[in-house]
C-alpha cells in the first residue's frame, strides 16, 4: 500500500479489525518513510460494475462517488461517517447481487434516495434537490408534501418525470 502523504511503498499494518457491519476490514497503517499514519479499508468485490449514464456513456462504478454524494447531502447532520459507509456498503451489495453488470445511473440514484429517506429527511431533500435538478421553490414544497403524505408502508410516491 502506497503512503498517501509521501508515496512510499514501505507501509506497515499496525492494527486490523472488522467494521461495525462486518462488511469490511479497517486497517491502521504507518509509513516507514515519513512516519505518517492512515487508515485503509478492505472490502469484498463480487463483480465489476459499469455505470450507464443517461447519454449512454459507460464508466466503472466508483463507490467513493456515492459516499461523497451522501456525505455532502448529510453535511452538518447528526449522521456519522461509519453509518454512511454502512449504508453505502448496503447499496453496493444490492447492486452487486442484482446480477446485472451494467447499472443505469437512475437505479443508483433511486437507491441512494431511498437510503437517505430512511436515514435523514433533510439529507434526503438536499440530495433530491440536486439529483432531481430542482429549479423552483415549488419543487421543494412538492417533495416535502410527498414526505408528509407517505403511504402506510413508509414509501414516497414518485412523481412522474
Amino acid at each position: 500500500m502506497r503512503c498517501p502523504f509521501c508515496s512510499s511503498e514501505e507501509t506497515q499494518v499496525k492494527d486490523s479489525r472488522p467494521t461495525e457491519d462486518h462488511a469490511s476490514i479497517r486497517r491502521r497503517r504507518q509509513c516507514g518513510g515519513c512516519g505518517a499514519r492512515f487508515t485503509t479499508f478492505e472490502r469484498v468485490q463480487l463483480r465489476e460494475l459499469t455505470v450507464v449514464k443517461d447519454n449512454g456513456q459507460r464508466e466503472l462504478f466508483d463507490r467513493d462517488k456515492v459516499t461523497r454524494s451522501m456525505r455532502l447531502a448529510l453535511q452538518k447532520r447528526n449522521v456519522g461517517a461509519e453509518k454512511i459507509d454502512q449504508v453505502v456498503s448496503g447499496i453496493v451489495r444490492q447492486l452487486e447481487s442484482s446480477g446485472e453488470a451494467e447499472i443505469p445511473t437512475d437505479r443508483i440514484g433511486s437507491l441512494v434516495m431511498d437510503a437517505l429517506m430512511h436515514l435523514d429527511k433533510v439529507g434526503y431533500i438536499r440530495f433530491a434537490s440536486v439529483y432531481r435538478d430542482f429549479q423552483e421553490v415549488s419543487d421543494f414544497k412538492d417533495l416535502v408534501g410527498r414526505l408528509d403524505d407517505r403511504d402506510e408502508e413508509g414509501h414516497i410516491e414518485e412523481a412522474a418525470s
